[in-house]
């Protein structure tokens, strides 16, 4: 049993080690070159989203119907946040890698380890402390929407939350993939490239998953970037969140495993490949779990709650059969308004693609009965050719042999707004920049090591 006075002690190192790691990250130039480059980079996301919504605007203030797809959502936060994302997948990996790759480059990590300190403990605090680091960034993309705000515009708190709440889980991978690069790699700069090659693999992978086959589009569906735009679109997605998660925090723990310097390479090979298995069968488990939450205003991701009511109780197998090519403009809204939704509703739910050929070489069709969507359940069978959850729905519940009465819900409004965006170009462009060089340029300086954590080490001499 540990004393209250050794739980003590163990705390109070613990928060030196944290702090010294915070202060080191934030001592270092590639943070600050990551705050130099994301506020003018921010900056001009949100300026031009601004410009682009406010034109917009012009129109739908004049006509309520158009006014209904003025969303911010869609319209600054996600045009805002992309710039940040492009700062989290090309240059906060440089952050991260620092927290460990320079440790092991001098030879400080034996030294570390030499404490009462366990490799999975060291790990998980700088880890930490690249994850302040990277929360201190998003006062870049925050100052933003509070221009937005400021100016009188909307912004809806549980997609503004789940969004951040996105972006975190995705910063928490790319974290990972760097201090498993930094201890798999013998220098940062090695580091650096393999973590790139992972960021950017995604990449590759989105755009193989598009144009590619069944199981390409399945491996796709897991790719960091791609559970992002789910978080874009307003969605909750339980399965992906738990697998972005589940990669950040287990190659952490794989670089742990493989972390002390003394491992045998036989025993190294085994945690390596344990902790490997490990996380695949969890990143598979993951992958099943097809639920999600719909947090957007507007409910873009949801039928009417009396048609979801009737959806989840066809539990005999529904199987969809689309007689179009996945990269068809029809599929490719059929997929977005009808059949994500249904995938997040209908249990046991089957989508196959049938082998059709969309035109000959003079551009007649082929197969005249490309385009046909075709709907079995329970022994039924019906065809359609509509993408409108409007035509699709009466046919669902005529399959399942239910009546439907949708419920009353209110119409979006939107939020239409012709803002001014000179304060912020002020604020992106000049000011901003400027406070980063002066506050990069103070905390660079050398400095000495922090005396708490002097005095702590000192005492462990003793």
């Amino acid at each position: 049993m540990v004393s209250p006075n050794n739980k003590s002690a163990v705390a109070t190192r613990l928060a030196a080690l944290f702090a010294f790691e915070l202060r080191r990250l934030l001592g270092g130039r590639a943070f600050w070159a990551l705050l130099l480059i994301l506020a003018p980079l921010a900056g001009y996301g949100y300026v031009e989203a601004v410009r682009l919504f406010g034109e917009a605007s012009r129109t739908a203030l004049q006509f309520p119907e158009m006014a209904r797809g003025m969303t911010p959502l869609d319209g600054i936060l996600v045009p805002t946040f992309g710039a940040f994302y492009l700062g989290t997948t090309l240059l906060f990996p440089f952050v991260a890698i620092r927290a460990l790759g320079q440790d092991r480059e001098s030879g400080a990590v034996k030294l570390a380890l030499q404490w009462p300190l366990s490799p999975g403990t060291l790990v998980a605090v700088k880890l930490a402390a690249v994850g302040t680091a990277w929360g201190l960034s998003l006062i870049i993309p925050l100052s933003a929407l509070a221009f937005w705000l400021f100016s009188g515009g909307h912004l809806a708190w549980s997609e503004t939350a789940n969004l951040l709440l996105g972006h975190a889980l995705y910063a928490l991978a790319v974290a990972g993939i760097a201090l498993f690069a930094a201890v798999l790699a013998e220098s940062s700069a090695t580091a650096a490239i393999v973590t790139l090659a992972f960021t950017l693999g995604f990449w590759v992978l989105d755009f193989a998953a598009a144009t590619g086959s069944e199981w390409l589009k399945t491996l796709g569906g897991i790719s960091p970037t791609q559970v992002l735009k789910a978080f874009e679109r307003g969605l909750f997605p339980t399965g992906q969140s738990i697998s972005l998660a589940a990669l950040g925090l287990g190659l952490a723990v794989l670089a742990a495993a493989i972390l002390p310097p003394g491992l045998a390479p036989q025993a190294r090979r085994l945690r390596g490949v344990t902790s490997i298995a490990v996380l695949t069968v969890v990143l598979a488990v993951a992958s099943l779990i097809s639920s999600a939450v719909d947090v957007s205003e507007d409910r873009r991701n949801s039928f009417n709650p009396a048609d979801e009511a009737a959806l989840t109780r066809m539990d005999q197998g529904l199987t969809i059969t689309l007689h179009l090519t996945p990269e068809d403009s029809r599929a490719l809204e059929y997929a977005t308004n009808v059949l994500a939704k249904l995938k997040r509703i209908v249990p046991g739910l089957t989508v196959r693609w049938a082998e059709t050929s969309k035109a000959g070489i003079f551009g007649a069709a082929q197969d005249e009965g490309y385009g046909r969507i075709v709907y079995d359940y329970a022994g039924r069978t019906a065809t359609s050719r509509s993408n409108s959850p409007r035509e699709i729905l009466p046919i669902l519940h005529e399959l399942a042999a239910v009546q439907v009465t949708p419920v009353d819900l209110p119409t979006y409004s939107g939020y239409p707004l012709v803002a001014d965006t000179r304060a912020a170009e002020v604020w992106f462009y000049i000011f901003l920049p400027s406070l980063i060089l002066l506050i990069g340029w103070r905390r660079s300086r050398p400095g000495r090591l922090p005396v708490h954590f002097r005095n702590l080490y000192q005492g462990d001499l003793q």
